[in-house]
């Protein structure tokens, strides 16, 4: 699997599904979350209101994912994932990494080559950038080597040059 970061707007990348950093209502917030329910268009959010009738009625579970079609977005796919909230005591590392395995599990899934990621739960959930980053980098490998030649590439695209900066860390460090 390729690896890469770039700094950028997810909801412009031309890949095959790009990651969602939801809030468990999936009806749409600020943020990442804000900028791709404006990018895909109002299908996005009908499309959303259907999982929650159906798939996940009480909201999605914190570190778990659920697809939806890309609408109006270059990507034919979003996978939605709710990202740990430091400030609500969510500081279990276990459920961040879970929002990055179980994100490319549902990339394979759709057979989704290509993913974009972006920083899951830095920003206004409180995590620190350069935390994050390690933990998604260390968890996207250890699903690659747990399920090879499932996703060809996946894109870390940061809206942030400090957190861009923190991915390249990540990738290129001692533990990249």
């Amino acid at each position: 699997m390729h690896l890469t970061a770039e700094q950028g707007d997810i909801t412009t990348v031309h890949v095959d599904a790009i990651v969602n950093a939801a809030n468990s209502s999936l009806l749409g917030g600020g943020g990442v979350d804000g900028a791709i329910h404006a990018a895909a268009g109002p299908r996005l959010l009908a499309a959303c209101r259907e999982l929650r009738r159906t798939t996940v009625p009480d909201g999605l579970a914190v570190g778990d994912a659920v697809a939806t079609p890309g609408f109006d977005l270059p990507a034919a796919w979003v996978i939605h994932t709710v990202g740990p909230n430091r400030h609500r005591g969510e500081t279990d590392p276990d459920l961040l990494v879970s929002c990055f395995t179980r994100s490319l599990d549902v990339a394979a899934d759709l057979r989704a080559r290509s993913v974009a990621f972006p920083a899951v739960s830095a920003g206004v959930y409180g995590w620190d950038p350069d935390d994050v980053a390690r933990t998604a980098v260390a968890a996207v490998r250890s699903w690659d080597d747990a399920n090879p030649a499932a996703v060809d590439e996946v894109r870390f695209v940061l809206f942030d040059a400090a957190v861009h900066d923190a991915f390249e860390r990540a990738l290129t460090g001692p533990y990249g």
